[in-house]
């Protein structure tokens, strides 16, 4: 495969995980309903199963093009290499640990300040990423597939079921900074959706657009194949938008009302004690 056919090939998968951004913020437009309609709306949808479906499929894809595209990212006389030489490990520290920063820093923010918004948009977000950390530990875990420079980025088939508890040399599929980062992209595309509707088209081209940065920068450090940041993408992507979809869906749910809705109330003796607000059934 020739260099022009390897560019293309990296050119492709950046612009279709951008296309899967794009394609769930149209799911969140197209699912948004009033606060009544969402207490009875479907966790999964016709469209939830055509996402789900493109982004196996393009894992599929990606599979008998891992090796050369590995071997190819290398070339440093390359526009698009030198761009990540001088940017990259800035764009997986956003991923990880920025998404474990972030997260919880909005959600205290918005706590302590008052802004209910806000606090949700950060409990969400970091609700997500820690849902869509742990499918993908499990995953990296039983299918212990091998990293890049493991192989010599020869062998992109290497599995060895189970080994990926053992170390990470082989925690290579699904990518977990890919991962943190599609889920940080949608649920804050979700929730911003729901708060701020007019700005959907400025923060899911941004978020999405950074998620897909982090994963080609893990490719470049050859720490994982490029089909295992598409399938980071899709776990990441599903973990936000379930988690904000279900706790709009069921706001009285048990971890919203402890996280969101616990609150220190006087007891009238010089003291405090923990109180929850539930909403009333109408």
């Amino acid at each position: 495969m020739t260099i022009t056919r390897i560019r293309r090939s990296a050119a492709c998968l950046a612009l279709a995980l951008l296309h899967a951004g794009t394609l769930t913020a149209q799911t969140v437009r197209d699912t948004a309903q009033t606060d009544t309609t969402r207490r009875h709306q479907l966790l999964f949808t016709v469209n939830d199963a055509a996402l789900a479906v493109g982004f196996v499929g393009l894992t599929v894809v990606m599979f008998p093009a891992d090796r050369s595209i590995a071997q190819r990212l290398k070339n440093e006389s390359s526009k698009a290499n030198q761009f990540f030489d001088r940017s990259s490990t800035g764009f997986e520290l956003i991923s990880t640990p920025g998404a474990y920063i972030v997260g919880p820093a909005l959600y205290a923010f918005g706590r302590y300040a008052h802004h209910p918004d806000v606090e949700d948009l950060g409990w969400h977000g970091t609700e997500a990423v820690v849902l869509a950390t742990g499918i993908t530990g499990v995953l990296k875990g039983v299918l212990g597939r091998s990293r890049p420079y493991v192989t010599n980025d020869t062998n992109p088939r290497d599995f060895k079921f189970g080994h990926g508890f053992a170390g990470e040399d082989r925690a290579s599929f699904p990518s977990g900074h890919t991962t943190v980062a599609f889920a940080a992209a949608s649920s804050v595309t979700s929730e911003a959706r729901r708060i701020w509707p007019g700005h959907t088209w400025i923060v899911a081209p941004v978020m999405y657009g950074g998620a897909t940065l982090v994963g080609l920068s893990r490719m470049y450090h050859n720490k994982h194949w490029a089909s295992d940041v598409v399938l980071g993408a899709g776990i990441g992507t599903f973990s936000g938008l379930k988690v904000v979809r279900y706790s709009h869906a069921h706001p009285d749910n048990f971890i919203d009302r402890v996280i969101l809705k616990t609150s220190i109330a006087p007891d009238g003796h010089g003291g405090g004690a923990l109180a929850w607000t539930v909403p009333l059934s109408h």
